[in-house]
């Protein structure tokens, strides 16, 4: 008799991890060690290189949906280059006056400083 985890009493044959979760195998697929090492390389894309030039290989969310062709910049909204823009640190926001600040900058001071100050807040917190 051997005793598992859960605390029953069970034949040593009977006895079975429970503390484990494991999920079923694929159909048609069987565990073999090391032999399929060789198929679960990567493979070689098919596409050539003028569809990987002018389309989005892989945006598409759709089932029958196609993969968005790449605009010309353009075309494209214009906050959207914005996003690429650098903004300043905490610590540069620091070092600036506050009331020559721009909105945007101000308001993420704010909100960065006070993140900091709660992070600050929490630390020592939990060192008491």
């Amino acid at each position: 008799m051997a005793l598992t985890r859960c605390g029953l009493w069970r034949s040593a044959k009977e006895a079975v991890s429970l503390g484990q979760r494991t999920f079923a195998a694929a159909p048609g697929k069987a565990k073999k060690g090391s032999k399929g090492a060789a198929s679960d390389a990567p493979k070689a894309s098919i596409l050539s290189k003028e569809v990987k030039s002018t389309t989005v290989v892989g945006a598409n969310i759709l089932k029958d949906g196609a993969d968005p062709k790449i605009m010309p910049d353009s075309e494209y909204p214009d906050w959207l280059w914005h996003l690429l823009e650098k903004r300043p640190a905490l610590s540069e926001l620091r070092r600036k006056n506050i009331e020559t600040l721009p909105y945007e900058d101000l308001k993420r001071f704010v909100k960065m400083d006070n993140r900091a100050r709660v992070k600050e807040n929490n630390s020592i917190k939990a060192k008491n």
